[in-house]
């Protein structure tokens, strides 16, 4: 249906994934007349991503998750080394049913009062007079304000040149039925099979269970997937999809504000670059930049100046990027046999390292293992860390 040609709205959200459907909820509790713009028939379709989110975020966003959209609680991560050998971290959250998590997120929006409009693809933007004047497939669209939630696709970025293109690698996926799991996210750093990247089993409920991976190698990620699922000896399970797509990796976008203009998720490059997690730093995100559109809206100070202020917001947050991608290139670049001895020189669980535990490692590597010490293990160690829930890694 097109849209009124008199109607302004506040807030224009591009995208209903979690930032979006986060951003326009939040936008319209705030009592901003609010809009997403998606542009598939069905929320939620394709899934992208591993469904993994940690319980650290229901904390965050101070909002319970119904259980229809949690496919299953789990325990924590285990990260497994080219040996087998395997460290936990023990930290709870939840396998989602993504495409269900995304409907009830933009349902909410619509409870406090978003429209969304499906079918919806924006294919051009415009700033008159300090109104958005938005092209779409559904006819024209006005705001005072965007904030684009168009994932990796990055709308805004290619139609306003806001930012050079991120850097994507490739997440591929099957949901298989029947496959062993002990309720942790399997984390597999085998480079022989995903390399500058990694592979999982995230399990579900009824033996379901995602078994996937990430690499740079886009042209041989299926190759490299389906000899993973026949070495675990899985070549025989039931299939029932294949998913997946382009995960922004280089960190944040240079620019994730401009004149009446807000980036989130992923569209803004908010990914934890070590294992991809980018659903909490979409939610998150996604809240700030409709407290910011509040603020700016109410002051009449929708310029480029005053919304830096998101800027300043998101970099107190959020994790170190440039640690994270100095010690995840560190970690690429270990041989499987440098991989071993890593695994082993970290302790079992990794949730509750004390102060002489950590100190334990650094003897170890300092004194028998000082040709990691110079490949940048201290600076691989330091990714882990920033990788956990608390640090918004998944």
């Amino acid at each position: 249906m097109p849209f009124d040609p008199n109607t302004v709205y506040d807030v224009v959200v591009i995208g209903a994934g979690p930032a979006g459907g986060s951003a326009a909820m939040y936008s319209a509790k705030k009592g901003l007349k609010t809009i997403i713009l998606e542009e598939h028939a069905s929320i939620g379709d394709p899934v992208h991503c591993g469904e993994c989110l940690s319980e650290m975020a229901e904390i965050r966003m101070d909002i319970k998750f119904p259980k229809e959209v949690i496919a299953l609680p789990v325990q924590g991560v285990k990260v497994i080394f080219p040996d087998n050998n395997k460290v936990t971290l023990t930290e709870a959250g939840y396998v989602l049913e993504k495409h269900a998590f995304e409907k009830w997120l933009s349902g909410e929006a619509q409870n406090a009062g978003a429209e969304i409009s499906m079918s919806t693809r924006v294919t051009g933007l415009a700033r008159e007079n300090n109104i958005w004047v938005i092209q779409t497939t559904q006819g024209v669209c006005k705001a005072r304000m965007v904030l684009d939630g168009s994932g990796a696709a990055g709308v805004a970025n290619r139609m306003l040149n806001m930012n050079e293109r991120f850097k994507v690698t490739t997440g591929i996926q099957y949901e298989l039925l029947d496959i062993p799991q002990e309720g942790y996210l399997d984390f597999y750093l085998w480079p022989r099979l995903s390399p500058f990247g990694y592979l999982w089993m995230i399990p579900k409920n009824d033996g379901r269970a995602n078994v996937g991976l990430v690499t740079t190698e886009i042209p041989k990620a299926k190759v490299y997937l389906d000899q993973f699922v026949k070495e675990m000896g899985w070549e025989t399970k039931t299939k029932v999809k294949t998913f997946g797509g382009p995960i922004p990796s280089s960190g944040p976008v240079k620019n994730t504000y401009n004149d009446g203009i807000l980036l989130i998720g992923d569209a803004a490059g908010f990914t934890s670059p070590l294992f991809e997690g980018g659903t909490q730093l979409g939610l998150i995100s996604g809240r700030m930049a409709a407290e910011t559109a509040k603020d700016a809206l109410t002051q009449n100070r929708t310029d480029k100046q005053f919304l830096s202020i998101y800027e300043k917001k998101w970099r107190a947050e959020f994790p170190s990027y440039d640690r994270i991608i100095k010690g995840k290139d560190a970690l690429y670049r270990f041989s499987e046999e440098d991989l071993n001895r890593i695994g082993h020189l970290m302790p079992d669980e990794l949730s509750n390292l004390s102060k002489m535990d950590k100190a334990k490692v650094g003897i170890s590597v300092l004194s028998k293992n000082y040709d990691l010490y110079r490949k940048g293990v201290v600076d691989a160690f330091l990714a882990f860390g920033y990788s956990r829930a608390s640090h918004y890694g998944w």
